[in-house]
C-alpha cells in the first residue's frame, strides 16, 4: 500500500516539474488541433483526445512496469543484492533531482516527432511517443518508480505501481484540458513554486530509496495500516 501510494504521489511530482507543466497548454493544444486561443474561447473542449494521450503514454509506462518486475523475479536469487541496488538506485536518482548532483545522461531528452490529425489512434500514439521522448525531471522520477517495481513479488504488483503512476500523472492532464482557463492562471503563478515541488518529491523519493536500502519500506506500511487507524479511533 506504501508504494502505491508513492507511485501516486510521483506521477504527480512528474505532472508539476519543470520541464513538464509549462509544456502542458502545447501538448493540450497539438492534441486537440486547436490553437491555445482557440481552447479559451470554448466553453467545452473535447476530453476524448487528451483522455487517449493519457491512455498512450500510461500503456508504456505499464508496460515497463512489467518488464521492470519480471527481470527482479529473475534476479530473486539475489534478492539481497537487488534490493542493496535499488535502494542506491533510488537515492541516486533523487539527489539528481533535489539537484546535489548532476549527472548528464540523466538528463538525456529525446524528442520523437509526430504529425497530428484526426484518427482516433493518433493521440494514443502521441501519448506513447511522449512517454517514450523522455525529459529531464520525468526520467529520474519514473525510474525511481522502475525500480520499485523491480523489487517487487509479482508483474501484477509492478503493473499496479506503474497504473498508480500513470494515473498521478493522467489526471491532472485530463483536468487542466477540461480548466484550461483556470490552469493557465494556475500555471503562472505556480512557476515560483516549480523547484520547490521537485525538490521535496526528491526528498521523498530519497526518503524511500533509504528505507529500500535498510529493508524498513515494508515496516513503514504496517505502520500506517495498523498504528495510524489505531490512534485515530483512540482519538
Amino acid at each position: 500500500m506504501t508504494e502505491l501510494f508513492i507511485a501516486l504521489g510521483a506521477g504527480l511530482i512528474s505532472f508539476l516539474s519543470p520541464c513538464v507543466l509549462p509544456l502542458i497548454p502545447g501538448y493540450i493544444s497539438y492534441i486537440s488541433g486547436s490553437s491555445l486561443n482557440e481552447l479559451l474561447e470554448k466553453k467545452n473542449v473535447n476530453l476524448i483526445p487528451i483522455i487517449l494521450f493519457t491512455f498512450g503514454f500510461s500503456i508504456v509506462f505499464i508496460i515497463f512496469g512489467a518488464a521492470s518486475t519480471f527481470l527482479g523475479q529473475v534476479l530473486l536469487q539475489n534478492s539481497y543484492q537487488l534490493r542493496i541496488a535499488a535502494g542506491l538506485v533510488i537515492i541516486l536518482f533523487s539527489l539528481q533531482i533535489i539537484g546535489i548532483i548532476n549527472l548528464k545522461f540523466l538528463n538525456y531528452e529525446k524528442r520523437i516527432q509526430t504529425n497530428s490529425n484526426n484518427r482516433f489512434y493518433s493521440p494514443i500514439l502521441i501519448g506513447m511517443a511522449f512517454a517514450f521522448g523522455w525529459t529531464p525531471c520525468i526520467g529520474p522520477i519514473l525510474g525511481s518508480i522502475l525500480v520499485l517495481a523491480a523489487t517487487e513479488e509479482s508483474v501484477n504488483k509492478g503493473i499496479l505501481l506503474l497504473i498508480f503512476y500513470s494515473f498521478g500523472l493522467a489526471l491532472p492532464f485530463i483536468l487542466s484540458g477540461y480548466l484550461i482557463q483556470k490552469f493557465l492562471i494556475f500555471s503562472k503563478n505556480f512557476k515560483k513554486n516549480i523547484n520547490l515541488v521537485s525538490k521535496s518529491g526528491g526528498i521523498i523519493l530519497l526518503i524511500t530509496g533509504i528505507l529500500i536500502l535498510t529493508n524498513q519500506l515494508q515496516a513503514l506500511g504496517y505502520y500506517l495500516l495498523n498504528v495510524l487507524p489505531f490512534l485515530q479511533n483512540f482519538g
